[in-house]
């Protein structure tokens, strides 16, 4: 059952979500009756039970000061991401690509390595909810994404092109396109490095977004504070894995973030707190 009149919807919650993160760039949501505080979100009026559930997932993105690091990846029961020809879509069902999107539009810039940026051919915008497009980023360490990518052409929002020191990437910058050469680390960007480069350009609220080595790096570095895993319900078998770290010898090695749960339509979120102590 939707919200009434007399409750607190889950679109006025969004807008209120948005407005904490961008107060400069979002007007707050007219006559939301919410107002954040240092105790939380106090509402003048009955907040819908979806809207609640959205302000509990993602008030800690939005109310977390400073620097945020967040890593999202879409999987299957058994930890896929793709089949083993690369097919991803419908993987994760609608309610989750709106989770996404509200993800993109809870940060400064959103990040994809080569691979995804070329297989994928992404548009990385904000199409399904309302809110700031970030900026898109593409890891290019040896300057292999082709200037036809969406990535490239599509001025919707402006892209940052990472490549390495000495790479020739295809194409020129332009109005919506810049270039940065980073040092390399055994082939590939030091993922410090990167959020220090893009922190020094004012993008501070970064979303990692894929694929699954890139996200994989990221957390493998220790530079996440929080990582989404959408799980559907099914069961691929075969294809390639989502998170790929490396081997440890016994259970205790694994890391054990403290962890909430969120329904998103048929999948289930999970929310990985990874600066919390694990348990």
């Amino acid at each position: 059952m939707g919200a009434t009149d007399s409750t607190l919807s889950l679109d006025t919650a969004w807008q209120a979500l948005v407005h904490a993160v961008h107060p400069d760039r979002e007007p707050p949501a007219k006559a939301s009756g919410l107002r954040l505080s240092a105790a939380g979100w106090q509402a003048a009026r009955p907040v819908a039970p979806e809207a609640r559930a959205l302000l509990d997932c993602l008030t800690p993105l939005a109310t977390r000061p400073g620097r945020l690091a967040i890593a999202q990846l879409g999987q299957s029961l058994d930890g896929r991401i793709a089949t083993e020809s690369g097919h991803s879509h419908f993987i994760n069902g609608p309610e989750s690509l709106v989770h996404l999107h509200r993800l993109r539009a809870l940060v400064d810039a959103v990040v994809v390595g080569a691979g995804t940026a070329s297989e994928d051919d992404p548009l990385l915008t904000v199409r399904h909810v309302t809110g700031p497009h970030p900026v898109r980023v593409i890891l290019d360490p040896r300057g292999r994404v082709t200037a036809d990518r969406r990535l490239l052409r599509d001025p919707e929002a402006p892209t940052l092109h990472l490549h390495g020191e000495g790479a020739r990437p295809e194409g020129s910058e332009g109005d919506h396109v810049k270039r940065l050469a980073l040092p390399l680390v055994a082939g590939g960007f030091a993922p410090a490095a990167v959020l220090e480069a893009l922190a020094a350009r004012g993008l501070e609220r970064v979303l990692i977004e894929g694929g699954g080595i890139t996200v994989s790096r990221f957390l493998e570095a220790g530079v996440l504070h929080r990582l989404h895993l959408l799980v559907a319900p099914l069961l691929i078998g075969s294809g390639r894995p989502g998170l790929v770290m490396t081997p440890i010898d016994t259970l205790d090695k694994a890391r054990r973030p403290a962890s909430r749960t969120f329904r998103c339509g048929d999948d289930t979120l999970f929310d990985l707190d990874l600066d919390a102590p694990s348990s």
